[in-house]
């Protein structure tokens, strides 16, 4: 059910009644500049202040944003070009690798997968200089970061960029899906295409730099596969033909050769127009006082994701022309992009393929074994790094795969005396690139693949910056050892965690950082470990998948998914969700075959409406359940009993609102069987200020057992999802083992946390400790602070800060506070590196 305006409001400024807060939450007015003077002046505000226009769905604005412009630029044949494999993925192993084809006023992008935002952060790859954007296939692995790229460039400038997006025709019902978080005028340059109706290829882009045309491959199917099969399976070649560079203009020759004078005709001669002579009775030809012409370099990018799609490019006739054995109709390929997976490329039929272009060189870009053995994410491996080193109990050693057996990045440089005349094959490498002009350096060039980083060297690194580092760990591992309960505050243990097991549950928060990826953050995903039982996932942003391989390591990611029971999401903000389509279809192909029931996804109304057009794409093999049928009310009327002093109970204003709608009630059902199974006894949503439809979640741990029958409660945790201060919070928090809350600004930045509707540290600390909470885990920073926020120790003797694949398990959480003076030491010399274009990007989103 859809709220009204004025139900809206209500809800946001309606208290608790059992909240110790009398004061209703008081929303700031349009007049944005005079809070903005009152926190200057130094005036306390009221504790639930919030934007109201923000939390109503609307922006500072209130105007709608008009259709994004493309971008236009005078072009030039003669540039400097080349093709650039951008690693995303490559070590992960969770998405494809995209291409980067450069021009000095173009540049073009194969494939958008996860990880490709942060990844051009980290290597300073300019994505507003972006124009064009291609899918080799429209799924989760090649597109699954497109919805926060699109999003990203709609939010650069005042009016905001947009690329032109090209893919098969499974493009429009990505398309479709997308249009529920985001902005038509982000998308309104998007084109699909389908198989051409001729023999040659269907051109895309054509102008005075390249040609750009696509041969789609799709395998045919059975009735019985016609029946069942999904959309995204049909694939693109790409191929890419630079202009021809005309030769010299020979000036002596037309003038005194063929009697042409200097003058407009010259111009006319050089673009390939005839022209008569102003002395003599002739026709001069181009060609008469041209040189010869520099052909244009080809290259081709090709997906093969299947052995069925090799069978069709076998046959497709579009690429006969660029064959070796073509004769006089040749068009030499000096490049060929492999971006399919080394399965489909070692096989024997796509070996003969390759073989079909002589003295091509080949860059195998699909997932290679090699590419597992560094870290792509060069910055945020070097901080998982160090925080292992300090403090492994927290930081457990990142699931890299171990760099040995290293091998040379040439696969096959001494072909046979068979093929002699065949080309190179080379492994794709990080930013390995492959250079089109100038003509003089056609070839590859390795000059911008970064040096190895491996955790040797990171820890070298470590103790010549910080030698005192060294001591710090050994204090640290002494942290563990002092009697069970013992605190520093004299804190009692809570009677959950009495002899509680280290495989009872884990805290794993795989993304810490708000708005966009960043060089150390990534966006928000918390991942409740439940060992034997299952797991939980709570949000789930871009880059999830790449998160959790890089904790666990592939084998173990992939298990980390298989037993995922229920995913959580708190708004429909594209940060906290746009990684969830690739979790969701993973999960569905690892357990194809395998007895296992859907997945539970718990979000707004509207990601709905997202992930069943999605589905036409991908099977998701997951059942939906809104996050307003999980509200105490709710779970109170499936019980049959009455919820009192509840925002939505009976005599409130709000109670007819959130009733469970009848369809929702199997799948409630289902869900409570579930919680029961993995051992959990609540999983409450309540509602928070931020956006419409954002929610905060309850999970409460059933009762236990100790070893002399003693019943022991359950712990309980408490994620605030993105959120102002509020009532709510407080009420779902008390007496909460654990807190996990919003601190997306310092202190000092209070007028923009009212602005965007987000909280400070002090306002975060402030929440737990007036709920009683025994910790309080701060997260969702902004991406100003690159590593470590601003933080007031004076009030955090029961909080930490978060950092990415921090690992917190339920046993260690009398320990936490004390290791945040730690993390203070390791980052001492780290200055606070604002990037002012992440900051004005981050505010725009």
């Amino acid at each position: 059910m859809i709220l009204n305006r004025s139900l809206r409001l209500l809800l946001l400024s309606c208290p608790l009644k059992s909240s110790p807060f009398l004061l209703p939450r008081r929303p700031f007015s349009a007049s944005y500049p005079m809070e903005k003077n009152k926190a200057k002046n130094g005036s306390k505000s009221s504790p639930f202040e919030f934007n109201k226009r923000r939390a109503d769905g609307f922006d500072e604005t209130g105007k709608a944003k008009k259709n994004l412009e493309r971008k236009t630029r005078k072009l030039n044949p003669n540039t400097t070009a080349y093709a650039q494999v951008l690693g995303t993925g490559m070590d992960t192993q969770d998405t494809s690798s995209s291409v980067l084809l450069f021009f000095d006023k173009q540049r073009f992008i194969f494939n958008a997968g996860e990880g490709l935002q942060r990844f051009c952060t980290e290597h300073k790859i300019k994505l507003s200089k972006i124009d064009h954007v291609f899918l080799s296939r429209v799924c989760s692995e090649t597109a699954g970061g497109l919805p926060g790229l699109l999003l990203t460039l709609a939010g650069i400038g005042e009016e905001g960029l947009s690329v032109n997006v090209w893919g098969p025709s499974d493009l429009k019902l990505l398309v479709d899906a997308m249009k529920c978080f985001i902005p038509r005028a982000a998308m309104v340059h998007t084109r699909s295409f389908g198989p051409s109706s001729t023999p040659d290829p269907t051109v895309l882009v054509d102008d005075e730099v390249v040609k750009i045309s696509a041969i789609t491959l799709e395998p045919p199917r059975s009735m019985e596969e016609e029946s069942c099969s999904k959309s995204g399976e049909i694939s693109v070649v790409y191929v890419c033909e630079l202009a021809e560079i005309m030769g010299k203009f020979d000036l002596e020759k037309a003038k005194k050769v063929f009697g042409v004078r200097p003058g407009p005709k010259y111009s006319k001669l050089q673009c390939g127009e005839s022209v008569r002579s102003d002395e003599k009775d002739i026709t001069v030809y181009p060609s008469d006082v041209m040189g010869p012409s520099v052909p244009g370099p080809i290259v081709l990018l090709v997906d093969c994701p299947t052995e069925s799609h090799v069978a069709q490019l076998l046959s497709a006739k579009s690429l006969e022309s660029y064959y070796s054995c073509s004769g006089d109709r040749r068009k030499l390929v000096n490049c060929i992009i492999h971006l399919s997976p080394s399965s489909v490329t070692s096989s024997p039929t796509y070996q003969n393929w390759m073989q079909r272009f002589h003295s091509t060189q080949h860059i195998l870009a699909g997932h290679q074994r090699k590419n597992m053995e560094f870290p792509i994410l060069k910055a945020s491996s070097r901080i998982a790094a160090r925080l292992n080193y300090l403090c492994p109990q927290f930081f457990p050693a990142p699931g890299f795969w171990p760099p040995q057996h290293v091998t040379n990045s040439i696969v096959d440089s001494t072909p046979s005396d068979q093929d002699s005349n065949l080309g190179k094959s080379f492994s794709a490498e990080n930013l390995l690139k492959f250079t089109l002009r100038p003509y003089a350096h056609l070839g590859m060039d390795r000059s911008c693949i970064p040096p190895e980083l491996t955790s040797s060297l990171v820890l070298d690194e470590l103790l010549s910056e910080i030698p005192e580092i060294k001591d710090k760990t050994e204090e640290i591992k002494q942290l563990w050892n002092k009697p069970n309960g013992e605190t520093e505050s004299n804190t009692l243990l809570p009677s959950c965690l009495e002899n509680i097991r280290r495989d009872d549950m884990e805290i794993v928060l795989l993304g810490t950082g708000s708005s966009q990826p960043s060089k150390y953050r990534n966006v928000s995903a918390i991942y409740i470990d439940l060992f034997s039982k299952g797991s939980l996932l709570l949000d789930c942003g871009e880059g999830t998948l790449g998160q959790l391989k890089r904790r666990y390591g592939l084998d173990g990611a992939d298990e980390a998914v298989r037993k995922l029971r229920c995913i959580w999401i708190s708004h429909i903000h594209a940060d906290h969700h746009a990684g969830l389509a690739r979790i969701l279809a993973l999960r569905c192909k690892l357990l194809k075959g395998v007895a296992h029931e859907p997945a539970i996804v718990v979000g707004p109304r509207s990601l709905k409406h997202f992930l069943d057009a999605y589905q036409r794409l991908e099977e998701l093999d997951m059942e939906f359940l809104d996050c307003r049928s999980t509200t105490k009310t709710s779970w109170a009327s499936l019980e049959g009993g009455k919820e009192e002093g509840s925002l939505f109970s009976k005599g409130s204003p709000m109670q007819s609102v959130f009733k469970t709608p009848m369809t929702d009630l199997p799948c409630l059902k289902n869900l409570k069987k579930v919680l029961g199974e993995i051992g959990v006894e609540d999983l409450i949503s309540f509602p928070v200020v931020h956006c419409p439809q954002a929610f905060g979640v309850v999970v409460k741990a059933a009762e236990r057992l100790n070893s002399v029958g003693k019943r022991i409660p359950g712990w309980k945790m408490v994620y605030s999802g993105d959120t102002r201060p509020c009532p709510e919070v407080v009420e779902a928090s008390q007496d909460a083992t654990v807190l996990i809350h919003e601190a997306t600004f310092e202190d000092d930045l209070i007028d923009e946390a009212l602005a965007k509707n987000h909280s400070t540290t002090k306002e975060a600390i402030d929440m737990g400790s007036s709920a009683g909470v025994y910790r309080i885990v701060l997260t969702h920073f902004s991406q100003r602070y690159p590593k470590i926020p601003v933080i007031d120790e004076s009030h955090m003797h029961n909080t930490c800060i978060a950092f990415d694949l921090m690992s917190i398990n339920v046993a260690d959480l009398q320990v936490l506070p004390k290791v945040l003076p730690y993390f203070k030491t390791l980052f001492k010399d780290e200055i606070i590196e604002e990037d002012i274009d992440d900051i004005a990007l981050e505010e725009a989103l």
